[in-house]
């Protein structure tokens, strides 16, 4: 979501004249767009505006502005840290940009613009600046209602809000005939799309018309929560040719009791449940989860039982963190919090763990043919083309430009680490 926020700051940019450019020193604008998820993120996003305030004394007339999470989480308290920044932008403002640049602009003095509650999204979308004329982003909701108690989330996107589905189609017609051929439906938690909206309208029946739509190939989705993966969704997974056979569903925690002091609202064994009938409805899904290791209270048992599912499900690929205490939640007052040394320590056997299971998945690939939608030159080798399969999987191979776009079949001929190389098959 933050990656679209900020293709959407860049289209809002360009259509007021600006343009990127790949030198800093020759900016006239930079935006920072800033996530809050872990205190890391937040380190980072402070440790640049600290290293931009150098050019802002050559150059006083540079406008450095902070966007996003971080900025609606901490947006007061940033201009008294970095008073040096001219706009502080939140997560519910971006479609403010160009009249508070202008703001800044006339007035020469620091712009703070937040709003502390959930507008309705707008029917218009933003314009965009995309890289990639193939694959697109698609906002289908924002917000959260879970309060899971380890999450920034609620406090700085707000709670759910759906878009309405006609205004979510027309973007995709308009994006279809633009020559789009994939999407990624994008929320904080896609499975309960619509249960804000006065209608009966969720988010298998929305899955349903995307897939009638002409010209679209692929649809994706980000992120799921495991309590709200009904029978019915997965139904439609394994149904709709146009559903790609991937799908992120965070575990967290493998442990019942952890699931609970983070707010999870299910259990190992319901977690479990949903995925065997995952893999009987969609035999070759490509499976990828979230885990949070050290998590208030967290013991040694608890962690096992978290290894055990990872041995048992046999994810593809995982995103792990160690926890780390954020502003207004929950667990941020939670007494029982694991020393570092103990969490990195744990974290490293995770690691170790999903790598040995990531190379066995791999290695069943080998010799499999693959839909490739062919994205483009490889970025580690520009005499080969890269593209992606259905099940999110990158794949390199040697192919003439006037594939880029196309949708072509490949076999998979070797596997590296977190790359494929592939043969054209047709």
């Amino acid at each position: 979501m933050n990656e679209h926020d900020s293709e959407k700051l860049g289209g809002l940019l360009e259509a007021e004249g600006y343009r990127a450019t790949a030198m800093v020193e020759q900016a006239d604008v930079i935006l920072l767009n800033t996530c809050c998820i872990r205190a890391k993120a937040d380190q980072k996003a402070l440790s640049l505006l600290g290293r931009l305030k150098l050019l802002k004394t050559k150059r006083p007339e540079l406008i450095i502005g902070l966007c996003g999470c971080l900025a609606q989480s901490q947006g007061a308290e940033i201009l008294k840290r970095a008073p040096y920044t001219d706009l502080v932008l939140g997560t519910h403002n971006l479609h403010r940009l160009p009249q508070l640049l202008k703001q800044v602009l006339a007035r020469k003095k620091p712009k703070l613009e937040l709003v502390e509650y959930s507008a309705p999204l707008t029917a218009k979308p933003l314009p965009v600046s995309r890289n990639n004329p193939y694959s697109a982003w698609v906002t289908i909701m924002e917000g959260c209602d879970n309060y899971c108690a380890y999450c920034v989330v609620p406090y700085v996107r707000g709670r759910e809000r759906s878009r309405p589905m006609r205004d979510i189609l027309t973007e995709v017609r308009q994006l279809a005939d633009g020559g789009v051929k994939e999407i990624t439906l994008l929320g904080q938690n896609v499975n309960s799309y619509g249960k804000a909206l006065d209608n009966e309208f969720g988010f298998p029946k929305l899955l349903e018309q995307l897939n009638q739509i002409s010209g679209i190939a692929r649809i994706r989705f980000v992120t799921s929560h495991p309590k709200d993966l009904s029978a019915s969704l997965i139904k439609r997974m394994a149904e709709l040719p146009k559903v790609c056979e991937h799908l992120h569903l965070p575990l967290q925690s493998g442990s019942d009791k952890v699931l609970a002091a983070m707010n999870r609202a299910y259990t190992q064994a319901e977690y479990l449940e949903k995925i065997q009938l995952l893999k009987e409805q969609i035999p070759r899904i490509s499976l990828t989860t979230d885990i949070i290791v050290g998590f208030p209270g967290e013991t040694e048992q608890d962690f096992e039982q978290t290894l055990t599912i990872l041995k048992t499900v046999q994810f593809d690929n995982l995103f792990s963190f160690i926890y780390s205490d954020r502003p207004h939640t929950a667990a941020s007052e939670f007494k029982a919090k694991i020393p570092r040394t103990v969490s990195r320590q744990r974290f490293q056997r995770l690691l170790k763990l999903q790598q040995e299971i990531a190379a066995s998945r791999r290695k069943l690939m080998l010799g499999q043919p693959e839909e490739v939608l062919v994205e483009g030159p490889s970025k580690t080798d520009a005499a080969k083309l890269t593209g992606r399969t259905r099940g999110n999987k990158l794949i390199h191979f040697t192919g003439s430009s006037d594939l880029i776009g196309e949708l072509i079949q490949l076999r998979i001929i070797a596997a590296g680490k977190n790359s494929f190389q592939g043969e054209v098959i047709s």
